[in-house]
């Protein structure tokens, strides 16, 4: 059974996520049903203001944290120079 629920909103604010949801195929109703099942499954809400990193940029800041605790790092370089003379040796 589908309820209804009222909700106070900036109408600046619901302008704004209806484009967002417009841009991506979606009316606001779907958005904000797929965010309240998702909380209503995990118990958790995820709000971000920028994008999230992609599985491959996740996998190589993961491989870089590897490295640097190893000390298989470079630097730092106090200049542009040094910089180039480490990278062409």
């Amino acid at each position: 059974m589908k309820m209804q629920v009222n909700i106070k909103i900036d109408n600046a604010v619901k302008k704004q996520a209806q484009k967002r949801a417009s841009d991506l195929g979606l009316s606001l109703s779907s958005v904000i049903n797929a965010t309240l099942k998702q909380f209503a499954r995990t118990g958790e809400l995820v709000l971000s203001s920028g994008p999230m990193p992609t599985p491959y940029l996740e996998k190589l800041v993961i491989e870089a944290r590897k490295e640097y605790e190893k000390g298989k790092t470079s630097g730092p370089f106090d200049n542009v120079r040094e910089l180039m003379d480490h990278l062409s040796k």
